[in-house]
């Protein structure tokens, strides 16, 4: 997501705190808001994806390839 989207997320918002929002303006806020979360949960999924952690034998288990679906590339 850029920038400029968080900054009019929180233009909105503050607009919406002391004169209100239009239907439009509403309407823009709800999908700024979705694409943020959006973006946010793909970076979580990403960072989830690339952990991996030594097992008590020593090896080395990648949790992405085990629970997160990724494929051997």
């Amino acid at each position: 997501m850029k920038p400029e989207d968080i900054d009019r997320i929180n233009s909105l918002y503050h607009k919406s705190q002391s004169v209100g929002l239009t239907e439009e303006e509403k309407e823009e806020q709800a999908r700024l808001r979705k694409e943020y979360i959006a973006a946010i949960r793909a970076s979580l999924r990403g960072n989830l994806n690339s952990i991996s952690v030594q097992e008590a034998d020593g090896t080395i288990t990648d949790l992405g390839k085990k629970f997160g679906g990724v494929k051997d590339e």
